[in-house]
């Protein structure tokens, strides 16, 4: 009886081998998927740390956009609170120097340092055209005023006022979208009268209405050429702001 002992337990112990060896094969199986499913999680962590890393990047270029943009409308507010107020002189000045020619003050010298009008033009009516054209543009009719203002250059081609009528003429041909006469009035104040308190600006015009004709060239070229003829204008400091944006 004894010697079936040990047979009645290797029958006993048999089904055993077959469970070990799938407990074992089993928890290798989920070792693996373990292994495999940490990877994966590792992938989507590096996956998702790159994109937000991205992301970072792009905020950081997008605010630095944005700083320099708002930049940009700094300077711009800054130049167009400079032109206006540059735009609110010429008017004070122009109009107390016809408040001098009416009342007979300074009708012997010329308002802007050109002669004496050719033919002997009648100061006192050249005076009140100069002023209707200029009324014309600060009441916001540009396309009255640049028709004024041409009117009066071809009246009075060496007049008193004859070269503040082109500068004139060109602001109110850029306000009624007239770029073309706008810089063919500018360049006529720098040909016949560069030495003009309206040259430095007129300069300034040009480069606008080059601009606005697409010619970028031409208008920096304009730009820099102003700040070496007029280095000291008011004209000048807007051209080396613009030329430090570009």
């Amino acid at each position: 009886m004894k010697r079936l002992l040990p047979l009645a337990a290797v029958f006993a112990l048999a089904p055993a081998a077959p469970v070990h060896a799938q407990l074992f094969g089993g928890d290798t199986e989920a070792r693996n998927q373990i292994i495999q499913l940490r990877q994966d999680v590792q992938g989507q962590i590096e996956t998702t740390s790159r994109g937000q890393l991205e992301l970072a990047m792009q905020n950081e270029q997008m605010r630095a956009e944005v700083a320099r943009l708002r930049g940009q409308i700094e300077l711009l507010m800054n130049e167009v609170e400079t032109l206006k107020q540059r735009q609110k002189d010429f008017y004070v000045d122009l109009d107390a120097r016809l408040r001098q020619i009416e009342t007979g003050g300074s009708a012997a010298a010329p308002a802007n340092g050109t002669a004496a009008p050719a033919g002997g033009a009648d100061p006192a009516a050249e005076s009140a055209d100069y002023e209707a054209a200029l009324t014309l543009l600060k009441n916001g009719k540009s396309k009255e005023a640049l028709a004024a203002f041409d009117s009066f250059t071809k009246r009075y081609p060496a007049g008193n006022f004859t070269a503040g009528a082109h500068f004139w003429a060109g602001n109110a041909a850029m306000q009624a979208k007239d770029v073309a006469s706008a810089g063919r009035h500018f360049k006529t104040v720098l040909d016949k009268w560069p030495n003009e308190n309206v040259a430095p600006d007129a300069m300034l015009g040009l480069a606008n209405s080059q601009q606005a004709m697409g010619d970028a060239t031409g208008a920096r070229n304009t730009l820099k050429s102003l700040t070496e003829r007029y280095p000291q204008s008011n004209a000048a400091q807007v051209a080396r702001q613009r030329l430090a944006t570009r």
